[in-house]
C-alpha cells in the first residue's frame, strides 16, 4: 500500500517512536472488555498494539484514504471505524464507560476537550496526546501563568495529570512544538457543583478576557462590589489568583439572582 503523505488540513503529525508508543499503551492500560475509542487512529500507531490487549475497538477518523486503509487493513470483528468529523460525532451512541484515547490535531483540541466534557457521565476515563502548552493550561493551578479559561472549564469536571512529555522527534513529520499526553477523569456527577454550565462560561470567558486586569474591571456589569463582599471574594485581584472554586461561587450568585 504506497505511503500516506500526512495533510495539514487535518493538522496530520503521526507517531512514529516505539518507545514512547509503549509509555502511552502503559499509561492506558488496555484490558479486553474495555470499550474503547480511538480519536484519529492515523497510521494505526496506537490502534495496533491497543487492539492487542481489546476484545474490539472503535475508531473515528476523517481521512478518506486512511479510512480505506483501517479497513483493508483491519477485521470489522475487531474495528469499526466511525467515519465522521470527531467534532459532530455522538460518543453517546456507543454506550457507557467509555475509555477515549487519541493523539488530538492541534488545531481542534480545544474545542474537541468541550464537546467531549458533554458525554462525562459516560465517559471512564481519555488519555490525549496534545500540544504540551495545551496540557499545561489544562492542569494549571491558580495563580501560575498557565493557569485560564481552559483550566477552570475542565478542572471543574475532571481530574487530570500529565502522564509524560513528547519530543517532537517521535512524529512525522515533527511538529514545531513539543507534545504531552493528558489522563482526564471525570468526576462523578455527585460532584460537579454547578447551578448553571453557562452561567460559569459567561464568568470565566468574561474574567479572563483581559488577563491583567483585576476582577473589578472584568466584571463590571456582571457584579458590583457589593457581590463580592457578599462572596467574600477580593475584587483587586486578577483571574488567574482565584481558585475553581470561587468562580463556581460567583456563577452561582449570579444564577441565584436571574
Amino acid at each position: 500500500m504506497s505511503a500516506h503523505i500526512p495533510r495539514k488540513r487535518f493538522g496530520q503529525n503521526f507517531l512514529v517512536d516505539q518507545g514512547v508508543i509503549n509509555d502511552i499503551v502503559s499509561a492506558i492500560r488496555p484490558r479486553a472488555d474495555d470499550l474503547m475509542v480511538e480519536i484519529g487512529p492515523g497510521l494505526g500507531a496506537l490502534t495496533e498494539p491497543l487492539m492487542k490487549s481489546l476484545n474490539h475497538l472503535h475508531c473515528v477518523e476523517i481521512d478518506r484514504d486512511i479510512i480505506a486503509r483501517l479497513h483493508k487493513t483491519y477485521s470489522p470483528a475487531k474495528l469499526t471505524v466511525h467515519g465522521i468529523d470527531a467534532l459532530k460525532f455522538d460518543f453517546g451512541t456507543l454506550g457507557d464507560k467509555l475509555r477515549i484515547v487519541g493523539n488530538l490535531p492541534y488545531n481542534i483540541s480545544s474545542p474537541l476537550l468541550f464537546h467531549l466534557a458533554e458525554y462525562g457521565e459516560r465517559i471512564h476515563d481519555m488519555h490525549f496526546m496534545l500540544q504540551k502548552e495545551v496540557v499545561e493550561r489544562m492542569v494549571a493551578e491558580p495563580s501560575t501563568p498557565d493557569y485560564g479559561r481552559l483550566s477552570v472549564m475542565l478542572q471543574y469536571r475532571f481530574v487530570m495529570d500529565k502522564v509524560l512529555d513528547v519530543p517532537p522527534e517521535a512524529f512525522n513529520p515533527p511538529p514545531k512544538v513539543d507534545s504531552a499526553v493528558v489522563r482526564m477523569i471525570p468526576l462523578p456527577a455527585s460532584m460537579i457543583k454547578v447551578k448553571d454550565p453557562a452561567r460559569l462560561e459567561q464568568v470565566v470567558s468574561q474574567a479572563f478576557s483581559q488577563r491583567r486586569k483585576t476582577l473589578r474591571n472584568n466584571l463590571r456589569g456582571l457584579l458590583e462590589q457589593a457581590d463580592f463582599d457578599a462572596l467574600g471574594i477580593d475584587s483587586g485581584l486578577r483571574p488567574e489568583n482565584l481558585s475553581v472554586g470561587q468562580f463556581i461561587a460567583m456563577a452561582d450568585y449570579l444564577a441565584g439572582q436571574s
